[in-house]
């Protein structure tokens, strides 16, 4: 039986290293050189990247996991374990897959390959298979149920494979002095262009009858997610030379056992991290929680989508600009600071209006989040150890991420109250070791020799 599989084996292996680029050489070169080719290709980076960002944040408001997508399960079944399912993938498929590819990427020299060849079908592929759920629920709600969360998983962890690469492509391309501002630049612009997006699928929930209302949605949101995938292809690579042999298990977990035990510093800040993702989950019922209250249309819901990215773009900015010249620590610490006064505003609500100041804030805290929640993670280690650093803190991330919503679901059906009212106090605990326990990795860089001078032997 071998025999007849290995040379099938053996091909897959080929167009794999073709896939990733690994038959072609890369030659050695000094820091300085590397430095160079960084800041001739800044302004062709910045541009398509930027591009990107934005194409993806305008499709990306075409699918809220806060808002469209919850109304979309909701218009399919009751269950809120169901709601709790998709919050799950939102918060954690992209996160949980990271650490298991990080050991591999670590050793590529080269990152793009691996976002754009092997995202194509990892990642933007499936979200084609959307606007197919959203037809499949004219004769089969069940049907349409099981093709929306297959395909949206198939994204999600798809995506979060491959993120352990961009990250490291984004340090590349961009210095550590400005990538602040290119990150908050892109996230403003695009959830700026994504609030218009969300007028649009406001307009068309509500011109369009169901379920073509959300075919529509789903369609305009494919075509935008894989239109950026054409301008991140176009990012041009400083190439850095790495060792090509694959990770050993034993060594590579060795390694990250050495880290947590090491480097008290980045031990502290992926508890309080973990302590953010576990505030988030009220997150997923806001939208379900405004519903069941106040039975608001789905055009109003459309309209918090709105005012969720207007938050988001203002918290985009704002931890692009505080991030360059003071660190992502505090911008973090501005982050758990709207998520407590939007799950305030949720548990306190008098009215259905009050809810559009709940989805700003919460836009706010999750906009800081996607900047300096993955950028503070590169300063926390040098280049040669950053998809390590980037694998333990996302996975962590994802695995909170995950166990929170499943909770959320549970405490949903007994009272929404509750609910946000624990969301509060994880993201105050939280706040409270970001803000006196941990050190701005920015200045207190971790002493490498001290973390990995003496390796730990691996069972």
């Amino acid at each position: 039986m071998s025999l007849i599989f290995e040379p099938r084996i053996r091909m897959g292996r080929a167009a794999l290293r073709r896939l990733l680029q690994l038959d072609q050489p890369v030659l050695p070169r000094s820091e300085s050189e590397i430095a160079a080719e960084v800041e001739r290709n800044y302004r062709w980076n910045f541009t398509f990247n930027l591009l990107d960002g934005v194409t993806f944040w305008f499709g990306w408001s075409f699918a809220s996991a806060t808002t469209i997508l919850p109304l979309f399960v909701s218009k399919l079944s009751f269950n809120p374990l169901l709601i709790g399912v998709v919050a799950v993938l939102a918060q954690a498929s992209w996160y949980l897959p990271q650490l298991f590819t990080a050991g591999h990427i670590e050793r590529l020299s080269r990152k793009k390959p691996v976002v754009v060849n092997l995202g194509f079908f990892t990642e933007r592929l499936p979200v084609f298979l959307w606007p197919l759920a959203a037809l499949v629920a004219l004769w089969s709600p069940t049907l349409a149920l099981i093709l929306f969360f297959l395909s949206y998983a198939w994204h999600g962890l798809g995506a979060g494979m491959v993120a352990p690469a961009w990250q490291d492509l984004i340090a590349r391309c961009f210095p550590v002095n400005r990538r602040g501002r290119f990150f908050g630049t892109t996230t403003f612009i695009g959830t700026g262009v994504g609030a218009i997006g969300a007028m649009l699928s406001s307009w068309l929930l509500e011109a369009a009858p169901f379920p073509l209302n959300f075919t529509y949605i789903f369609f305009i949101a494919a075509i935008a997610i894989n239109l950026s995938w054409v301008f991140l292809a176009l990012t041009r690579e400083p190439v850095q030379l790495t060792p090509a042999l694959p990770p050993d298990t034993g060594q590579f977990r060795a390694k990250l056992s050495q880290i947590l035990r090491r480097d008290h510093n980045f031990r502290i800040f992926l508890q309080a991290r973990l302590l953010l993702a576990l505030g988030g989950i009220g997150a997923g019922f806001i939208t379900v929680a405004a519903i069941q209250r106040w039975q608001v249309s789905d055009s109003t819901v459309g309209l918090y989508t709105a005012a969720l990215l207007l938050g988001q773009t203002t918290g985009n900015l704002l931890s692009g600009l505080l991030a360059d010249r003071f660190g992502h620590k505090l911008s973090l610490e501005i982050s758990g600071i709207a998520a407590v006064i939007a799950f305030a505003l949720a548990w306190l609500a008098p009215s259905a209006g009050w809810y559009y100041f709940v989805f700003a804030c919460w836009g706010m805290s999750f906009g800081i989040s996607i900047v300096s929640g993955i950028l503070i993670i590169l300063e926390f280690s040098p280049p040669a150890h950053r998809p390590s650093y980037i694998g333990l803190t996302n996975t962590g991330v994802g695995v909170a991420g995950g166990i929170a919503p499943l909770l959320g679901g549970w405490l949903a059906g007994f009272s929404y109250n509750w609910l946000f009212v624990l969301s509060v106090g994880i993201n105050l605990l939280a706040l409270a070791l970001l803000h006196w326990q941990v050190k701005e990795p920015r200045w207190q860089p971790v002493d490498i020799d001290s973390v990995f001078s003496q390796p730990e032997k691996s069972n």
